[in-house]
Parts: structure tokens; C-alpha cells; sequence
């Protein structure tokens, strides 16, 4: 968590209760006693992790709302993994999150994956054919989405 973007997140949820958007935070997750691969884990609630616990990777229930979200979607942009995928024991949420992602695409979603980590991720369960285009380029995609002019695009549009 970022203390200094609570006002950020506080204006998102309330502009998008406004706009009558659903958005989704997760419910539960995987904490860890250490960040480590054999570090000790349990399943908490959001909001309720143990003192000197973090949180590493989504729980089972965000999992399954996230997924079912994501399958009934006709486009998806994804940037930014889970969890700490990059460690098996906490790389379920970004396995299940990409295969979800897949299958929408499969059945006609178009999905966009954007950033190093979520390229990573997609590249190291061998998705990158499964989705629609994958970006390196995260946080440009980002900005280009917001409205931004890109400065590389600005010279070629010249």
C-alpha cells in the first residue's frame, strides 16, 4: 500500500460509484511471514493481515470473482501481476488471472497485456499467442490510454 495514493484510490471508487462502474478490489490473500518461497502462509481476509505479514498473492475467492469478471468480459487490459508470481507459491492468483484471460480471449474477448511483469508472466506460462496483443511498453500504454501524448508518437505524427 501507498499512503500517499489513498486519496487517489478513494476518488477512483467514488468516481466510478458515480459512473455506476463495478470495480473490483481483492477480498482475500495469501499472506506470508516473510518473503520467501517457504516463507509460512495463510489465507486472510483483505484488510485483516497479521502484523509483520504481507500480502504476496490473491486468495481463492478473489481468484474466482476476478476470473468469472474477466471471462464474461468483451475487452481486457491487464498490467500488473497478482501476486509475487515469480515465486511458485505465490504465482497461483497471476496463473489463474492469465489462463482466465485466455479463455475470454478464445471466446472472442480482445485482451491487451501491458508492462515488463505482466509480459513476463504471460510469456512464462506460454500465453503470449493465448491474448490478443501483448505491450512492453506498460507504462506508456497507460498514459497513451489516459490521453496523454506520447512524445515518440507526437514525432511521428510530426
Amino acid at each position: 500500500m501507498e499512503d500517499d495514493l489513498i486519496e487517489t484510490a478513494k476518488n477512483a471508487l467514488q468516481k466510478a460509484d458515480e459512473m455506476n462502474v463495478s470495480f473490483y478490489l481483492p477480498v482475500d490473500a495469501v499472506a506470508a511471514d516473510k518473503f520467501d518461497n517457504d516463507a509460512n502462509t495463510k489465507i486472510c481476509k483483505a484488510g485483516e493481515i497479521p502484523g509483520g505479514w504481507m500480502g504476496l498473492d490473491i486468495g481463492p475467492e478473489t481468484i474466482q470473482t476476478f476470473s468469472d469478471v474477466i471471462e464474461n468480459s468483451a475487452t481486457i487490459l491487464w498490467n500488473g501481476p497478482m501476486g509475487v508470481f515469480e515465486m511458485d507459491n505465490f504465482a497461483k492468483g497471476t496463473i489463474e488471472i492469465a489462463q482466465a484471460i485466455a479463455r475470454s480471449t478464445a471466446k472472442g474477448a480482445y485482451s491487451l497485456v501491458g508492462g515488463g511483469d505482466s509480459v513476463a508472466a504471460v510469456n512464462k506460462y506460454k500465453l503470449q499467442n493465448a491474448v490478443s496483443y501483448v505491450s512492453t511498453g506498460g507504462g506508456a500504454m497507460l498514459e497513451f490510454l489516459e490521453g496523454k501524448t506520447l512524445p515518440g508518437v507526437a514525432a511521428i505524427e510530426g
